[in-house]
């Protein structure tokens, strides 16, 4: 398993839009991909559960990735949010 901790900058927090990218880009691998914040974890393939932890501005968030393409799927999740302007 391969994690990434990371903190949202983004004005908006983690809205539709950009959550929406996030889990375009997690259900393009097989690897199970979570997003944790405030100790609830949840699948990062469903809009549903991203937009369930209600994201804000500054909040840290952590980004797991466990499978046979974890790294690729960290890799391309944390360059998402970057790309999205969410976080660093």
């Amino acid at each position: 398993m391969v994690e990434q901790t990371m903190k949202i900058t983004a004005a908006d927090g983690v809205h539709a839009r950009p959550a929406t990218s996030l889990v375009q880009v997690a259900g393009q691998y097989q690897s199970d991909v979570n997003l944790e914040y405030r100790e609830k974890s949840v699948n990062l393939k469903s809009i549903m559960g991203v937009m369930s932890l209600g994201i804000p501005k500054d909040a840290d968030i952590k980004i797991t990735a466990d499978g046979d393409d974890e790294k690729e799927a960290l890799d391309a999740v944390v360059s998402k949010v970057k790309e999205e302007g969410l976080g660093e």
